[in-house]
């Protein structure tokens, strides 16, 4: 018999497990509404020590500024694993934290650094309806961007992207051509590069309050 093509549609049931930090402002109340930021990591942070994501970015940023008003959702990515594999577990956990506490669900920023940039490209792509903004900072380019389609998803979301322009791990033209391309496709996008840094250009960008300003006015329609 020759072959045929044949299509499957069925439901299956997913099992995910993810250790987190929360942040909570110092002001936070039930009977508002906070903005919150999704951090995703980098690579050397994978574990199952959520201590140590507070080395860099958001995470050690909040430990310095305690009294930051979003509410910060870090998770963490298993060691043998990377967030192209966890995305089914960070939008559940996104979907925990928005029916648990006072979220404003106009207002959700998604960023990463390193792995996490390119896990923030992936996550917005996948689920651009989600977000305000994207914020990825030295993140590679996933294989889902090189499709037009996903790119197109992009367009109409708000989107900085930030690069040391000496990074020897990836290359600076990575986050070029990424916000070339939108910007081609009429997409709402920015691009710093700092020509003094190699790949920590995450600590910089975290520590300017402009990026926080300019988060919070982008609003989801």
């Amino acid at each position: 018999m020759a072959q045929q093509a044949q299509t499957l549609e069925t439901q299956i049931t997913k099992t995910v497990r993810l250790n987190y930090l929360l942040h909570l402002p110092p002001d936070y109340n039930p009977a508002k509404q906070f903005s919150l930021i999704l951090f995703l990591h980098g690579r050397d942070e994978r574990g199952d020590d959520v201590e140590i994501l507070k080395r860099h970015g958001l995470p050690k940023l909040l430990v310095e500024k305690p009294e930051f008003p979003f509410i910060v959702v870090s998770p963490q990515c298993p060691s043998d694993s990377d967030w192209s594999v966890e995305l089914d577990g960070v939008i559940a956990l996104l979907d925990h934290i928005a029916l648990n506490y006072a979220v404003d669900l106009a207002r959700v920023y998604l960023t990463g650094l390193s792995m996490g940039g390119r896990g923030a490209y992936q996550l917005a792509a996948l689920q651009p309806q989600r977000f305000a903004a994207l914020v990825p900072i030295c993140g590679p380019r996933p294989d889902v961007l090189r499709r037009e389609e996903r790119m197109r998803a992009l367009v109409h979301l708000p989107t900085w992207i930030f690069h040391g322009a000496l990074d020897s791990m990836v290359a600076v033209d990575e986050s070029i051509k990424i916000a070339d391309e939108l910007k081609a496709l009429g997409g709402n996008v920015r691009l710093t590069f700092y020509p003094d840094l190699k790949h920590n250009s995450w600590q910089r960008t975290y520590e300017n309050p402009e990026l926080f300003a300019w988060m919070l006015e982008q609003k989801r329609r």
